[in-house]
């Protein structure tokens, strides 16, 4: 019987640590900026952002995505601890986000999409919402082919959409359980169409789209990605580490077994390249559990990647794959929203 609960003891003890002890949480971020409109949630105001790091400063311990990981193997991870990490590459993670965190000397992760540095283009869902929510007058009739289905619109008045109908709208989201326009309805289902696509196909969708409208692929400087020089500045210095993000964003669940090891192993070569250090985290686009698998895990470990991220809400426990490791969504919250909800997190 001894034997037993000498077994059974560690085991209920390491559950309760878990259960009821504040276990470390990773933080997903995209940008640093004031937009007038956030169809995907996407954006931190400065300001709200700079609260976030003092409240984090005075009640949490930051650390690096590495050094938590390293810490989770030992057993040593310290009470409180919290990891920054943002997804994609936007330029205000230099601009706006780096400076703040030199503030405050708070540690981050920056995974970035490789195949956006330095062009004119938009990230599709960015791209999505210069042509069909932003001012413009466009065809009445809106017809798409995508993976064989016929998708059709017809716009109507919407056609004709002015600063004021943008400001009037600026506070929708995809979250939203309603369309306030036509053009709202095809943004969010076209998002949803888009999102599961090879590279290759979405393309296609977007170039019917920007024929349809009549635009060209040159983006907002506002949405734009890193360039090649901008990432090095980036990465200068101890207190931000660049990770991989793949190469065109992919929903890496829908590609070939190849397709994803040449979208996860080129961005990781490319960043290396430019910035001169080993790339050894790595983050999933979208980061649902549908889209990645067993592939992708496969091919992100054989890479020597020492993590991976997910966008799954959970703590961090010593249990986690750490090639699977969740992180929790941060919104445009001020810096009382954001206390409360971070206290809510750790308990």
């Amino acid at each position: 019987m001894i034997k037993r609960l000498s077994g059974i003891l560690p085991r209920g003890i390491q559950w309760l640590r878990q259960r009821f002890v504040p276990g470390p949480r990773v933080l997903l971020y995209h940008r640093v900026t004031a937009l007038g409109a956030d169809p995907q949630l996407l954006a931190v105001t400065p300001r709200h952002f700079a609260e976030h790091l003092a409240i984090l400063r005075e009640k949490a311990f930051p650390m690096t995505l590495p050094a938590l990981v390293d810490a989770l193997q030992q057993g040593t991870v310290p009470r409180n601890a919290v990891v920054i990490t943002f997804d994609d590459g936007y330029a205000d993670n230099l601009y706006q986000a780096k400076p703040l965190l030199e503030r405050y000397a708070v540690p981050a992760t920056v995974f970035v999409a490789s195949g956006s540095l330095g062009t004119r283009e938009e990230f599709w869902w960015d791209e999505l919402d210069r042509l069909l929510l932003q001012p413009n007058v466009l065809p009445a009739q809106l017809q798409l082919t995508v993976s064989g289905r016929t998708l059709h619109w017809n716009l109507g008045a919407a056609a004709f959409f002015t600063v004021q109908d943008v400001a009037r709208y600026s506070q929708w989201s995809v979250n939203a359980r309603q369309y306030p326009s036509i053009r709202h309805q095809a943004y969010a289902v076209l998002c949803a169409a888009l999102r599961p696509l090879p590279p290759a196909e979405r393309q296609q969708v977007l170039e019917q789209l920007r024929q349809w409208a009549s635009a060209t692929t040159a983006g907002r400087r506002s949405h734009r990605a890193l360039t090649g020089n901008e990432i090095t500045q980036l990465a200068a210095g101890e207190l931000i580490e660049i990770g991989a993000h793949t190469v065109t964003h992919a929903y890496l669940s829908s590609l070939t077994a190849d397709a994803q090891q040449s979208e996860i192993l080129d961005s990781q070569t490319q960043l290396e390249q430019i910035i001169g250090k080993p790339v050894k985290t790595f983050s999933y686009p979208f980061g649902t559990r549908a889209s990645y698998d067993t592939e992708t895990l496969r091919i992100v470990h054989e890479a020597g990647f020492t993590c991976a991220c997910a966008n799954i809400p959970d703590l961090v426990t010593s249990s986690c794959d750490p090639w699977q490791l969740p992180r929790v969504l941060v919104r445009d919250w001020d810096g009382e929203t954001f206390s409360r909800r971070f206290a809510a997190w750790l308990h």
